[in-house]
Parts: structure tokens; C-alpha cells; sequence
């Protein structure tokens, strides 16, 4: 491949302003995500007592509500990771952040107050369009911050827009918890007197608006951030590499940073970038070629995507099952309170053990490398979820509500997903693919994984719930949880051997440097010429 420049300069470019920026900016969006997908479980506490009573919300409710964003997010994911390549990172960027911005205020304004059958529809509804633009601003995010960044700190600068999740997830529990409490100080005369009537479900009228609220506050950092969005130049590497326009790279790259472009000024005079035709065309997205090249590559990312999201996302589910710092039962506990203690475990979570793990992998990411890191969790994870489930049924069951050892070892399964394989799936197919396939193919990788969190929160939900028919309830069963936490100790360890077996490094190299390594150990296998691909 002809030696460009201007994304030599990128590469060798030193720490500066822009570079923090990019990341705010991405990492904004995703800030944005995790608030949207992880409120959904205060909600639907909330939800449970207004518009269902006595009745159980049902597991098949339960399991909708959960998993239509992240259906969305998955579908997002493929469409607009598509369209990335195809059109630019920038122009689809500012569409995926308008929509979510619409959504999230759909979701607060559906429709009906009394019918819940209508009510859960519509919220269905709003939440799938708003996992479409979730999933879009994952592909981008991460394709946008590798393309920006030296690689030096590129795994870095790429776990610090991830890391906002923590952030996003710990802001839905603090606003969660704020418009209870402040909803509750307004209505606290409605509660007393439904508490003298002797109302078994405390969920006054005003309580349909708090839902509504918190869903529509995640529209806030989502609008802040689209200007800046707008601001943000095409990345030099889609520039130069799929439009072929070495030139105007350059140009982009000293509006908004301090590159030396020296050499690269030369260059663009001389060069039209006129690639050969085995170049720019040599193969298509899908082809045999393709597969044989970067076959190995996607499955890997997309297979380590997809066992850490049933072990991540099962694990924020059970979360709000399985502990309840509460010893009244859910019927008796006015509507506020359950959901706010519901966000309070999240947010002791988030504080404790989640945005934790974010940031040692940001400090150690470049330092050890992705592969480790990764395989390392998934190991650690297992461990932990090994430990906890063996003596499930007979020891941590009966005493969860008050053992603070079962807390340390649930966060610790948080630490060793974030500081490890939640962060190291979304960093490394940013920097594997070349150019022209790289945001579609973190997009399947991140769609592969969605369908994990769907598979792990649909057939959890339904093999730990057990229903107590002459009470309604459903709750979690001992026994079956136990199952879930052995089963999920083996997708772990699936996950260290997938990881150990397929999964190349790609620390210290740059974008490019990796996808010759991959066509060189491809071509030297088949004892086949090396053709430059771009």
C-alpha cells in the first residue's frame, strides 16, 4: 500500500487538545446509551405498580421491555455501520444522535395514561427507534476516535469514549433517585392518605409523569452534544483511503489539529492518490477474499462480543432481581421507594465497581495490550461466578440481603467485565478492518453482541423466574439462579479460549500496520503473493 503521510503524521501526532475533545464528543453519545438502555429497570418497577396493581407484570412483558432497545441497538448497529462506509463517518454520526434525541422524548410522551396495554406499546415502540441510534453511535464512536488517534495511546483515547457507559449508567441511577425523592416530597399528603385507605399498591397519580421524566431527561446530553458533532471534520483515513482524496485529508486534519504536514504538503501535489485497480477494488465486503483475509478477524469479534454481552447484560439484570435492600414486600413499598432502590444498587455498582473497571482499562489498555487484558477478564470473571453459584442455592441465597461478601463478589464480576472483555470488544475491531469495511464490520461485531444480551436477558429471565400462582409474584428461583451463574461461569471460560485461540493484538501499530500483519500471515499460510488491498 502506497505510504500515505498525512495519516503517518496522524499516527506519530503528539497528545493535544483535540484529541480530548474527540473523546467528550464521542464519548457523550455514549454517556447517552448507557443512560437510555440501563434505566429501563427502575422503570419498569415503576411502571409495575401504576398501571398493573396486584396483578405481575408477567415474564413475557418483563422480557419485551428489556430487549426491544437492545433489538433495535442490534439493527442500528448493522444498518448504520453500513452506511458509515458507504457515505461517511460524519453525515450518519448527526443522524443517529437525532434520533435518539427524538426517541427519548417519544418514550416520555406515550401515549395513553390508563390503558396499559396501549402505554407499553407505544413505549415499545419509541424504545426500538431509540436503539436504532444507539446502535449507529457505537460503530461510529469507536471508528471516529481510532481513525483521530496516534497509536501510541489509540486503545486509550478509544476506553475513554467507552468509559462514559459508567458515567451514563451511574447519572440514569442519580436522576432516577433524584425525581423519586423529589416526587415524592410533592406528594408525600397523596401517600399518606392512600396509605390510611388501607391501598396495598402506593402509586398516585402524579407517579405516571416521574417515569416519563427520567426517560425524556436523556434527550439532554444527546442535544448538547450535536453541534459539536457538526463541527467535527471527516476523519483523514475515510478521506484519504475510500474517497481517495489525500489532499483534502491533509486540509481537515490542520483545521483542528497541530500536525506536522510538512512532507505531507509535497505529497498532495503530486499525488492524486490514483490507487491501482487491485488497490480500491480488489475485493468486496463478504467475498471469498474477504473471508479469507479478515474471516478470522470477524469471527473472533464478533463471537467475544456475543458471550460477553450474555454474561454483562444478565448480570444487570439479575442485579435488580436477586438483591433488594428492602425487607418490605414490593406491594407495600409506595412506588418511589422500590424504584429507588432499585437505582441505588445500580449506582453503588456503578461507583464501586463499574467506572472503576473503565478506567484501569484506559491506564493499562496500552501498556499490556488488548489480548490480555481481555483474556483476563473472562478468567476472572469465571472464577467469580464459580465461586458465587456453587454455594448459591445452600448459603448466598439465605443470606444476600445481608452478606456483604456476595456484594463484593457481584462487583467484582463488574470490574473484571469492564476492566476486560465489555471494553477490549468495543476497542479492538475498531483497529483490525481496513478502511472502507471498518465501521461495518464493528458493527456486526457489536450487533453479534446485542443478540448475546438479548439471548442472555430473554432465557435468564425466563429459566430463574419461578411464579407463585396464588400471589401472582414472580422473583427469582434459588435453585435456578445458581444454574445461571454456573452457566454463565462457562460462557466465560468459552470466552478465554475464543480469545486465546483467534484473537490477534493490536497494540502499538498502526491502523494500517495492522491490516498488512493480517494479509501477510494470510498470504505466507497459502504460500500465495501479497496484493496490497488499499
Amino acid at each position: 500500500m502506497p505510504e500515505l503521510r498525512v495519516l503517518s503524521a496522524l499516527d506519530a501526532a503528539r497528545l493535544q487538545w483535540y484529541h480530548f475533545k474527540a473523546i467528550m464528543i464521542a464519548g457523550l453519545g455514549l454517556f447517552t446509551d448507557a443512560y437510555d438502555l440501563f434505566c429501563i429497570a427502575p422503570i419498569m418497577k415503576m411502571i409495575s405498580q401504576i398501571y398493573y396493581h396486584k396483578d405481575s407484570i408477567g415474564t413475557a412483558v418483563l422480557s419485551i421491555s428489556y430487549v426491544i432497545a437492545l433489538f433495535g441497538t442490534a439493527l442500528g448497529q448493522l444498518i448504520f455501520g453500513y452506511l458509515g462506509d458507504r457515505v461517511g463517518r460524519r453525515k450518519v454520526y448527526g443522524l443517529c444522535l437525532l434520533i435518539m434525541v427524538f426517541s427519548s422524548f417519544g418514550c416520555g410522551f406515550s401515549v395513553c395514561t390508563t390503558r396499559r396495554s396501549c402505554v407499553m406499546a407505544s413505549l415499545a415502540f419509541f424504545r426500538f427507534v431509540l436503539g436504532l441510534g444507539i446502535g449507529g453511535d457505537y460503530p461510529l464512536s469507536a471508528t471516529i476516535m481510532s481513525e483521530f488517534a496516534n497509536k501510541k495511546t489509540r486503545g486509550a483515547f478509544i476506553a475513554a469514549v467507552f468509559s462514559m457507559q459508567g458515567l451514563g449508567i451511574l447519572m440514569s441511577s442519580a436522576v432516577t433517585m433524584a425525581v423519586c425523592e423529589a416526587f415524592k416530597m410533592a406528594g408525600e399528603g397523596s401517600l399518606e392518605k392512600m396509605e390510611a385507605a388501607g391501598v396495598e399498591t402506593l402509586a398516585p397519580a402524579e407517579s405516571d409523569i416521574a417515569w416519563r421524566l427520567i426517560l425524556m431527561i436523556g434527550a439532554i446530553p444527546a442535544a448538547l452534544t450535536f453541534y459539536w458533532r457538526m463541527l467535527m471534520p471527516e476523519t483523514a483515513r475515510y478521506t484519504a483511503l475510500v474517497e481517495n482524496n489525500a489532499r483534502q485529508a491533509a486540509k481537515d486534519m490542520q483545521k483542528v489539529m497541530s500536525v506536522s504536514m510538512s512532507q505531507v504538503a509535497e505529497d498532495t501535489l503530486s499525488e492524486t492518490l490514483e490507487l491501482p485497480p487491485s488497490t480500491s477494488s480488489s475485493y468486496k465486503l463478504f467475498s471469498r477474499r474477504f473471508f479469507s483475509l479478515h474471516g478470522r478477524d470477524l469471527f473472533a469479534a464478533s463471537a467475544n462480543w456475543f458471550l460477553v454481552d450474555v454474561v454483562f447484560y444478565t448480570s444487570n439484570l439479575l442485579l435488580s432481581q436477586i438483591f433488594s435492600f428492602s425487607n418490605k414486600p414490593l406491594n407495600s413499598t409506595n412506588v418511589y421507594d422500590s424504584a429507588f432502590e432499585v437505582a441505588k444498587l445500580a449506582a453503588i455498582v456503578a461507583a464501586c465497581s463499574t467506572i472503576p473497571g473503565y478506567w484501569f482499562t484506559v491506564y493499562f489498555i496500552d501498556r499490556i495490550g488488548r489480548v490480555k487484558i481481555q483474556l483476563m477478564g473472562f478468567f476472572c470473571m469465571a472464577v467469580v461466578y464459580l465461586v458465587a453459584g456453587v454455594p448459591y442455592s445452600w448459603y448466598w441465597s439465605k443470606h444476600e440481603k445481608t452478606n456483604k461478601g456476595f456484594m463484593v463478589l457481584y462487583g467484582l464480576i463488574f470490574f473484571f467485565s469492564n476492566f476486560g472483555p465489555n471494553t477490549t470488544t468495543f476497542i479492538i475491531p475498531a483497529e483490525l478492518f481496513p478502511a472502507r469495511f471498518r465501521s461495518t464490520c464493528h458493527g456486526i461485531s457489536g450487533a453479534a453482541g446485542k443478540f448475546g444480551a438479548i439471548v442472555g436477558t430473554v432465557g435468564f429471565l425466563w429459566a430463574t423466574q419461578h411464579e407463585e400462582e396464588d400471589k401472582g409474584e414472580v422473583f427469582p428461583d434459588a435453585r435456578r439462579v445458581r444454574i445461571a451463574f454456573l452457566i454463565l461461569g462457562a460462557v466465560c471460560i468459552a470466552g478465554v479460549f475464543v480469545t486465546y485461540f483467534y484473537t490477534r493484538e493490536t497494540m502499538g501499530r498502526s491502523l494500517e500496520e495492522n491490516e498488512e500483519d493480517e494479509i501477510d500471515s494470510t498470504c505466507a499460510s497459502s504460500g500465495n503473493e501479497v496484493f496490497p488491498i488499499e
